[in-house]
């Protein structure tokens, strides 16, 4: 099937596969982080690691991600990441303990710099007016991982409450997670394996003076009059000649680097700063700080994954269409209202246990209901009291072990206006940061300096990350979900307005006009 599509979009394709394995691995986490609690009690803090040690792991990769594919070409690069990918897998299903785990997800966080080489590998095989659709490609990939590592959460979820002996046989009942973050290395071998059809980067294959082989891969990409106008776009620059590493490093600080890294470090915080990897990462623990049970909340975490992608294949329609600082600027207005209707949403909600609910908590337990009996009929007016006095009450330890069940009953909310603010959010960052972002990453930086200054936009987005994903459970404790939620939405705001000021479009131009033109 995939011979029978053009040369650029079938590369395109498998390359874009690792984006898939992207979106899988950084969500699934969101289904079994619950059973890891379990497992091997943790502490907030702990928790929060577990969810970042990822996104700690693509900060140190992303420092060198640029620098190795330069040297080694993309291609390489992308196949060291597939195998990262598929060990991390194995190491996370099969982890005894707390650090193991870690260790084993940091090392799949260092496969995250797919996300910088993947599209600068697809820009630089597209052609300039569908550009901006074959980048997408990836974030559309990125998203049905989400999705789809929601669907399988929830599977392993159903299958660990059934009674059938295959299940206890392959001990699915007792460790669903692992059979949760293990799933990940049948995609990682499939795209390790496609990874040896993709040819070498024109692009990359001309800044090291191999202009013939380059030519040879362009001719196979494209018809004769494309392929000769990607060609004497590539080698109407001087600058394509060889540059050496500390060359390109100079560069980035160059007066011409100045405004094109400001523009990619806006986009790198906006990305992330706005709070999305905490609605991915944490939406079944969102979900249940609505109200809402458990198998309910792995059930709305589904549809976070599909309004995803469907509000990325919109993005992909109308990116070269309407051009990227629209869809930014809609996106981030979006983004703004949607948090501010979450954090309503949790404002108004109060908190109380009556003694039936303490009863169904307890049941079989006396000793609970006892230690419960003093909070009974009693109202909190905020999340942060109501869990800050269930802790005095019942101790930490006991307290992580029936959090799920304490916060579901004891909310009074309206949770269909928090589950519209989480999935309005999702579609204004589908259409907008998530696709625009990586798309205008490997169009506004010049082609001798692109791969470097990606990663450096990339460290920050990383730190960016995982700074928000790693003290989101403090947040959450400690100031509540209203003040968490309208911190994103303020960010957006600053966002917004950095974009409206600064940002100006690149739709329909080359690579080498867009760098000329910046």
């Amino acid at each position: 099937m995939l011979n029978r599509l053009s040369p650029s979009l079938r590369y395109t394709l498998i390359v874009a596969l690792g984006g898939f394995i992207f979106g899988f691995d950084a969500s699934v986490i969101s289904g079994a982080i619950g059973f890891i609690d379990l497992a091997f009690g943790l502490s907030d803090w702990q928790q929060g690691f577990v969810v970042s040690s990822p996104t700690l792991g693509a900060l140190i990769a992303m420092c060198c991600a640029g620098a190795v594919s330069d040297a080694i070409g993309r291609r390489k690069t992308l196949i060291i990441i597939a195998t990262l990918y598929l060990v991390s897998a194995l190491a996370s299903a099969l982890s005894v303990n707390y650090w193991m785990l870690v260790g084993a997800r940091f090392l799949g966080g260092m496969a995250f710099c797919s996300l910088l080489i993947a599209p600068v590998y697809i820009a630089e095989i597209s052609a300039p007016e569908n550009r901006g659709k074959m980048v997408s490609v990836n974030q559309l990939n990125i998203v049905t991982g989400l999705a789809l590592s929601y669907f399988s959460n929830y599977a392993f979820l159903q299958l660990s409450g059934s009674d059938a002996q295959w299940v206890s046989d392959l001990g699915i009942s007792d460790n669903c997670w692992r059979y949760m973050l293990g799933l990940e290395m049948i995609p990682a071998a499939i795209w390790l394996v496609l990874l040896f059809k993709v040819p070498r980067s024109p692009r990359w294959l001309m800044l090291k003076n191999r202009q013939a082989e380059a030519g040879q891969v362009v001719r196979k990409l494209f018809s004769h009059e494309q392929a000769e106008r990607q060609l004497a776009a590539m080698s109407q620059l001087s600058e394509n000649k060889h540059w050496r590493w500390r060359q390109r490093l100079g560069f980035l600080v160059a007066p011409r680097m100045r405004f094109p890294l400001i523009v990619g470090l806006i986009l790198g915080v906006s990305q992330q700063i706005t709070g999305i990897n905490v609605i991915f990462f944490y939406a079944p623990t969102i979900f249940e700080h609505s109200g809402v049970g458990t198998d309910a909340a792995f059930m709305q975490a589904i549809w976070i994954g599909l309004i995803n992608i469907v509000f990325t294949i919109i993005a992909m329609v109308t990116i070269d269409r309407w051009g990227r600082k629209p869809l930014l600027v809609t996106g981030l207005c979006g983004v703004m209202l949607s948090m501010a209707i979450c954090s309503w949403g949790f404002k108004q909600a109060t908190y109380e246990l009556n003694s039936v609910e303490v009863a169904e908590i307890s049941l079989g337990d006396p000793a609970l209901a006892s230690q419960l009996v003093p909070l009974t009929g009693k109202a909190f007016l905020s999340d942060v009291s109501f869990k800050q006095s269930l802790i005095n009450a019942l101790g930490q330890e006991q307290y992580s072990q029936h959090q799920r069940v304490l916060l579901s009953k004891g909310i009074n909310m309206n949770a269909p206006v928090v589950l519209f603010g989480l999935l309005a959010f999702v579609a204004s960052y589908a259409m907008s940061l998530g696709p625009v972002m990586w798309a205008m990453l490997a169009e506004i930086f010049p082609n001798q300096s692109r791969a470097l200054a990606i990663s450096v936009v990339g460290v920050v987005n990383s730190l960016s990350s995982f700074l928000v994903q790693f003290l989101f459970p403090w947040e959450l404790m400690n100031l509540g979900a209203a003040v968490t939620f309208a911190s994103y939405g303020i960010f957006a705001l600053i966002s917004l307005v950095l974009v409206v000021k600064l940002f100006t479009e690149t739709k329909g131009r080359s690579l080498e006009q867009i760098s000329e033109g910046l």
